[in-house]
């Protein structure tokens, strides 16, 4: 304590050199005291060293010993032995306060406006821009190493790090998450993975790097936010929680931005874990159900659902490439034998679900002959009616499940409607095609009404084939057609927005729709609800339309004018 006394803050050429002639004793001494801390709580860490925080103290704001990042390593363990994980009291809490002052005192040292440093990088004759990259880099790499449990700077870190020093650690970090030296750390500290019952790292720690994440002020690899979001769920559902808030606001109708952003959040990749997608797929549940199944929710899932399956091939694809190659490895030890696991069972991501559906659901279309969809429409509509009413193929949990399972694929129900107005079909497939569309309006509508839905499509789509044979269309004719102004009981909502996309099919792809299509639209956007509704709609499918490369050049050119003027409306 003398020593250090004398030494104050290392201000003459006299003490400076003094500091360096003894400085290795006094690391080692340092050294000797921590290994006594770390078996301590704080309370008899007072008792036993009454003068332990002056000592400290005296230490860390002697820029010569700082210089050193073993020396700023163990002082900073020193000083995470003095914080009270829960303080009882307002002495406790005082001492932990003082406490993160002294540590967020040894991080600052890295900022090159400290003065007490600038003297020692001159007396060394180096600049700050040459002597704090490395002095930060030589530290948090120290961290990390002992994180990892390698061997580090002469220590020998045999036993695994203590999990308070771990969570004190991280604690202390919620400030730097944003700073790039600070990442290897950011990392290490996520990826950590201890025996202890409960979770180590700080809350905020987590919050903090979660929000840097997003925000796009801190580069994380998939493994590591994986690991934030697996360890502290409250970070999972707030990234949940920001799409929604795009969904709603700025992103509403912008597909390919929500896209952008789900990438970018690296939620379909992370989802590639069952944990993480049962809880993203809970979280669409409750706000479907929440919403009423609203149609931004249901775009929205679909353009994740899309995005899942995009991760989860590209991840099995790698899986198999690392097979091959270990396979070809053990086979030249003569180990013929290797039973390796390519990807988890789908049963796994969709417990609920009939696993033969899930698989017929999971085609991508664009893999099937454009002149097989209506066959391949025609056998998703049969399995899910044997699944819904005849309760086949194992499923469970009722209707419910099977229309949440189906609209994770809605863009099935989509080309059903495009098929209905756009091929020929044998007698019976339409019957099949139509059971989808009333299916696809709701899980709340039993097999009457759906069967009445189903009657209402179609005497419209009979109205509109009619209409295509026709030499000129007028807004009239397709209001006519849809049964719009007439006598009558009024349809459900469901059935209604089911009519008006169709109507918008019609004019998409019939070759006098193209010249009333505006004028029908404004008939039909009575209210700013369906307004939105159409434009989703237009955005919807031209999304679709990009993802299977449909080549449809005045259908394509129609809905992006029709879009744009829309936006502009709203």
């Amino acid at each position: 304590m003398r020593k250090l006394s004398v030494w104050d803050q290392a201000s003459t050429l006299e003490t400076q050199q003094d500091t360096c002639l003894h400085l290795p004793q006094f690391q080692e001494f340092l050294r000797q005291l921590y290994e006594a801390l770390k078996e301590m709580d704080s309370n008899a860490i007072i008792e036993r060293f009454p003068t332990i925080g002056q000592l400290l103290a005296k230490t860390c704001w002697n820029p010569f010993i700082l210089a050193y990042d073993e020396s700023q390593k163990i002082l900073i363990w020193c000083l995470c032995c003095l914080i009270k994980k829960d303080p009882q009291n307002s002495g406790e809490s005082k001492i932990n306060s003082w406490t993160q002052g002294l540590l967020s005192h040894i991080l600052s040292t890295f900022r090159s406006d400290i003065k007490e440093v600038d003297l020692f990088t001159q007396v060394l004759g180096y600049a700050p821009t040459d002597y704090y990259p490395g002095l930060l880099k030589n530290m948090v790499l120290s961290l990390v190493s002992e994180l990892r449990e390698n061997h580090l700077n002469g220590f020998n870190t045999q036993r695994r790090m203590a999990p308070e020093r771990v969570r004190s650690l991280s604690r202390v970090c919620v400030p730097l998450v944003t700073l790039p030296d600070f990442e290897p750390l950011v990392e290490a500290l996520l990826t950590y993975h201890g025996h202890e019952p409960q979770e180590v790292l700080w809350p905020e720690f987590c919050d903090a790097v979660n929000e840097a994440f997003l925000l796009k002020k801190i580069s994380l690899p998939t493994s590591a936010i994986l690991c934030l979001w697996l360890r502290h769920l409250p970070s999972l559902e707030n990234t949940m929680l920001r799409l929604f808030e795009k969904l709603m606001s700025s992103e509403r109708n912008f597909l390919k931005r929500i896209e952008c952003f789900m990438k970018d959040s690296l939620l379909p990749a992370a989802a590639c874990h069952p944990a993480i997608f049962r809880v993203v797929d809970e979280m669409f549940r409750y706000a479907l159900l929440e919403t009423d199944g609203a149609l931004e929710v249901l775009a929205t899932l679909q353009v994740f659902t899309r995005c899942f399956v995009e991760a989860l091939e590209k991840e099995n694809k790698q899986r198999c490439q690392e097979n091959q190659w270990r396979k070809e490895s053990f086979q030249q030890t003569a180990l013929k034998q290797v039973d390796i696991q390519l990807k988890f069972a789908f049963k796994t991501y969709f417990p609920y679900a009939s696993p033969s559906l899930v698989m017929v659901l999971l085609q991508h279309p664009k893999d099937i002959p454009q002149g097989l969809w209506h066959q391949a429409l025609k056998h998703i509509s049969e399995m899910l009616k044997e699944v819904v009413e005849d309760q086949t193929h194992g499923s469970c949990g009722g209707p419910f499940e099977s229309w949440f399972l189906f609209v994770h694929f809605g863009g099935w129900a989509d080309m059903a409607a495009e098929q209905l107005l756009t091929s020929e079909a044998e007698a019976e497939a339409p019957e099949a095609l139509l059971w989808l569309l009333a299916f696809s309006c709701g899980p709340g509508a039993g097999r009457q009404r759906r069967a009445q839905t189903m009657v209402e499509v179609k005497a419209v789509l009979s109205g509109l084939m009619k209409l295509l044979r026709s030499p000129t269309l007028s807004a009239r004719d397709l209001q006519a057609a849809a049964g719009e102004g007439g006598e009558g009981a009024p349809r459900p909502p469901a059935c209604q927005q089911l009519i008006r996309r169709l109507l918008l099919n019609f004019l998409l792809w019939a070759p006098g729709g193209h010249a009333i299509a505006r004028e029908v639209i404004t008939l039909m956007a009575q209210t700013d609800a369906i307004m939105h509704e159409i434009i989703g709609f237009l955005d919807q499918t031209l999304y679709r339309w990009d993802h299977l490369c449909v080549e449809a050049p005045r259908s394509r050119k129609l809905a992006q004018e029709l879009l744009a003027e829309l936006r502009g409306q709203a």
